[in-house]
This record gives structure tokens, sequence and C-alpha cells, in this order.
């Protein structure tokens, strides 16, 4: 018989999301009575509880609980999430998301070849709404220059990586290097694939393990995200500073080397110049892949949205990751 399977998702207000999410779990090739579904809310003050009842009224068939997440914290809510869970596997989604029919049935497939301790694919990175604001973001958070060599966002080949988004897992992992750090609001994931590794694990990226993703909506939404980001990444490396990729230093850098010509170029105005030399040169390389970007989708939105999305992520990011060396990061 085939494994019991516990999907686990946090969740908070998304009553946009969550019923696309549900049908998308119905729809899996999985069998229904080896899997069950576990959502933990964050106390949501929308219609995301109604509708999750109306679902299970409609779909008696797919065992769906509900938890309370009084932390409203993603990583507590996952802990929540897989300590209310029963199943010999867990998969863990997000309620942003809309996983293939088959990405339960690969994940327990890769597991059961013991190809990874965690494994995990790629997002399908799709508009959070309508217009060219939220499509040039979209575009964006799949983009090399916007993410560097996080492959779970562009990878066609199955590879070992250093983390993936979301993963299945056996429970026994859980209880082996224990649940996800309550202490990290963001990066929560890559802590996990961490420990994972030092333990003497494997984390696998298969692209036929496919899912979904909805990007932000705004760009204030999407600085508000990789701030976040940036914050929680620089307590996550002082834990573990033996997983900083290259990538992860750019931001920063990059920052703050805009904001010391800043200040110098008043008391050194060679500054100015070496300052506007630095971001002509930088946004030239993104209007370049706007203009690209718009060729090949043969729209107009990439060559104003692209620049605009990337740059919001690179400055919030590694404002954020500055800050957090500064001045710390606190639980919210």
């Amino acid at each position: 018989m085939l494994p019991t399977v516990s999907l686990i998702i946090p969740c908070y207000n998304e009553e946009k999301r969550i019923r696309s999410l549900l049908d998308a779990l119905l729809a899996q090739t999985y069998p229904w009575g080896q899997m069950d579904v576990t959502i933990a809310d964050g106390l949501s003050q929308d219609r995301t509880r109604e509708l999750i009842a109306d679902f299970q009224r409609e779909h008696p068939q797919l065992a769906i609980r509900v938890v309370d997440n009084n932390a409203k914290t993603i990583p507590a809510a996952v802990n929540r999430a897989i300590e209310t869970s029963t199943g010999e596997f867990i998969v863990r989604l997000d309620a942003h998301s809309a996983p293939h029919p088959q990405y339960v049935e690969k994940s327990v497939e890769a597991l059961l070849a013991d190809t990874a301790e965690n494994v995990g694919g790629v997002w399908e990175i799709q508009p959070g709404a309508e217009g060219w604001v939220a499509a040039a973001i979209a575009i964006a958070a799949a983009h090399p220059l916007g993410v560097g060599d996080a492959l779970y966002r562009h990878a066609r080949e199955a590879a070992y990586v250093d983390t993936v988004p979301f993963g299945a897992f056996r429970r026994s992992l859980v209880e082996k290097i224990g649940g996800f750090d309550e202490s990290l609001l963001t990066n929560e994931d890559y802590e996990f694939n961490a420990r994972i590794r030092q333990s003497g694990g494997r984390v696998w990226l298969n692209p036929q393990i496919r899912s979904v993703y909805f990007a932000r909506a705004t760009l204030g939404a999407l600085a508000r995200q990789y701030w976040r980001y940036g914050l929680w990444k620089w307590q996550m490396l002082r834990r573990y500073p033996a997983t900083v990729r290259w990538r992860q230093a750019l931001p920063p850098l990059f920052v703050l080397s805009v904001l010391a010509s800043l200040l110098l170029g008043f008391f050194f105005p060679v500054f100015w110049g070496l300052l506007a030399l630095e971001l002509g040169l930088y946004f030239g390389i993104l209007f370049f892949a706007g203009i690209k970007k718009a060729i090949h989708l043969k729209q107009i939105f990439p060559l104003p949205g692209l620049p605009l999305a990337i740059a919001t992520m690179h400055f919030a990011w590694g404002s954020g990751f500055l800050w957090s060396i500064l001045f710390g990061a606190k639980q919210k």
C-alpha cells in the first residue's frame, strides 16, 4: 500500500487563493484515501475559513482539518500542522500556490526511491493580479537577474541543490533534526534544508514536480516581501555562515555602495560621478533585459516593468539585509 501523506499549508487571509489551492489538491493523482490536508490558519480576518468549510462540505472525500496558528508566523504554522497531522510523508505547500496534479505522486516517488531526504520542484510563477505591473513582477520573480541561481524558479534539469521551496520529506526526518525554526520569520525553509545537509542528508530538485505560484501584485508588496527576505537572511547566515553564496552578497554590497557614494559625494564630488556611472550601468543592464523580454513576448510592458520590479527586489533585499546587520531583526 502507498504511504500516507499529510499536506501541510500555512495560511492567513487567503480568500482570493484558498479555493484554487483546494481545487488543485482535489485534482491530485495520489489516492485521496492515503492523503490528508492540514491548514494552519493564523486566525484569518477575511472569508478564508468560510471558504474552507464550504469546500469541506462539497468534497468530504478529501480529509481536511484546520488548526489555529496563534503565533501568526509561517514556521509556527508549519510546526503546528506537522504536530497535528499523522501522515508518514509530509508535503509542505503554500496558500499562494496551486500544485500540478502529479505533484504529490512525483514527490512520493522520489522519496520512495531514496533520491534525497527532502525533494521539491519548480515554481511556474504567475501574476498575482491583473495589469502590467503584476505581470512584470511575475517575470522578474523568475528572471536570473532578479533571483540569481535560485534554481527552483527556472531550472529545467533535476539536480541536488541547497534548498527547495516547500519540500516533501518523511516524518522521521523531523523527528531526527527537529522542526522548523520559529525564531526565523522568513528563510525558515532554507534553514531547515541547511540542517538536513549538515546531518548528511540531501536536497533534490526535480522539475517534474511543478506548482503554480502567484507573485506579489504590487511593487509595494514586492518591496515588503524582499525586505523581509533580506532582514531574516542575515539572521540565518549568522548561524550558518558556510551557506553564504555570492548572489546573496551582491544586493547589500550594491545598496551599500549607493549609500556610500551619496554620502561621500557631499565631500568629494567625484563620487557623484561614480554613482551616476554605477546607476547608469545598472539600469542599463536592466533596461536591456526589459528590451529582450519585450521582444520575446511581443509586448511593451516588460520595458519599464522588468527594471522597476528587479530594482525593487534588489534594493529592498539589500536594505533589509544591511538593516539586520546594524539593528537586528525583531519578531512581529
